[in-house]
């Protein structure tokens, strides 16, 4: 691998483990095995590096997103195949939760580069709803829904609640 991609793998092991702030630039160029003049080449800061990792970290989820409903044309069972795609997620990276949610909470508010990379994450994914179904409040409602269960299931290491959610989902859409 590439001194860059090394180090964007490492980093999303190390944020996953530790967090952003208590992840220091010294350590990722240790665990990545790349020189700091290395680091600093592909990233001019930490703040950079967290912009390039969640960039990267939004195509990935998408496409394992994309892929997991794609064989789905109903837009319920679409729906329905997308909360499966979050217990899929929570059992591959043992309840995780959502990176971007994990770094909103320990960026200052002030800090308009990474948050803008956040909301735009979350507008897709509230545009994915969008897309699959025509009553824009049943969109926002799934929408609402699938993000909560994020939270939810992180906190409480299980997937009760998407299951629940996907009962909710059977009597909004019909």
């Amino acid at each position: 691998m590439l001194p860059k991609e090394r180090i964007l793998d490492t980093v999303s092991v190390l944020f996953h483990k530790q967090g952003y702030n208590a992840t220091g630039v010294n350590q990722i160029i240790e665990e990545a095995k790349v020189a700091k003049a290395s680091f600093y080449q592909h990233f001019k800061s930490k703040e950079d590096l967290c912009v390039a990792f969640l960039n990267e970290r939004h195509t990935f989820w998408f496409n394992v997103l994309e892929n997991f409903t794609l064989s789905e044309k109903d837009t319920k069972a679409k729906v329905l195949a997308s909360f499966d795609f979050l217990i899929e997620m929570n059992q591959k990276e043992d309840f995780r939760g959502c990176s971007f949610l994990n770094i909103l909470s320990e960026i200052p508010s002030d800090n308009t580069k990474i948050l803008s990379v956040i909301q735009s994450h979350k507008t897709d994914l509230r545009q994915y709803f969008k897309a699959i179904l025509p009553d824009n409040l049943i969109a926002d409602h799934v929408y609402l829904l699938f993000e909560s269960c994020i939270i939810e299931s992180q906190l409480f290491k299980s997937n009760d609640l998407i299951e629940q959610s996907k009962k909710i989902i059977q009597t909004l859409i019909s």
